[in-house]
């Protein structure tokens, strides 16, 4: 396959995506180019249509963007339709599964060995990880919650003694992951990398004190 058949392919896998969800959104195409324009990039009613039906063959990034936004997808989907298709041409002549594909797109492919420090690869990984630990410590926080929240609503004692028990355990789940999500990201920040913002929820875990010994 050459170049500009790999190209024009793409773009029709892509056009193709657009079109079924922006059904599936209940948009018609005009509604789709407005929804862009109140986005801040316009994409008038014709580039819609000439990309449904392969009269365009090609897309503009910030219009693909724009797009997905507008269709409530991940940008993702609209390259690798998991649903509709076993494989995929990641490049000319180089077909590989659809979620090969997916993974290789996004740096998920798995690696035989470590990625250099402060390679483009490794500091995927290390924002995943942090994405991993701020997940372990809303999970605990939440389920810690919920037991005692259980607990000051049962008329059983019996009851209320073994919710209590469950949530001092569980709150000690929280703070050790709290405690191991700001030490993440203090590590995040001596390497000049900004971690992500957190969350209301856990926007203490920022605080001095959370990674003290003196607040255990």
């Amino acid at each position: 396959m050459t170049t500009d058949g790999w190209g024009a392919q793409l773009t029709a896998r892509v056009a193709e995506q657009i079109r079924r969800y922006r059904k599936a959104a209940g948009l018609t195409v005009a509604e789709a180019a407005a929804a862009c324009a109140a986005r801040g990039l316009p994409v008038p009613k014709t580039t819609i249509t000439n990309l449904e039906t392969g009269r365009r063959s090609s897309i503009d990034l910030a219009e693909f963007l724009v797009l997905a936004d507008v269709l409530g997808v991940p940008p993702i989907t609209l390259l690798f339709p998991l649903d509709t298709a076993s494989t995929v041409d990641v490049l000319p002549g180089q077909q590989i599964s659809t979620w090969d594909g997916l993974a290789w797109f996004t740096g998920e492919t798995a690696a035989a060995e470590a990625a250099p420090k402060d390679s483009p690869r490794e500091l995927l990984d290390a924002f995943r990880a942090h994405s991993d630990t701020v997940a372990a410590a809303r999970a605990s926080m939440s389920l810690a919650k919920d037991r005692r929240r259980m607990a000051n609503t049962t008329l059983d004692p019996a009851r209320r003694t073994e919710l209590l028990d469950a949530a001092a355990g569980y709150e000690q789940f929280a703070f050790e992951d709290c405690r191991a999500l700001g030490a993440f990201r203090d590590s995040m920040r001596e390497r000049g990398l900004v971690p992500p913002e957190l969350s209301a929820d856990l926007a203490f875990v920022d605080q001095p004190s959370t990674n003290s010994e003196d607040s255990e």
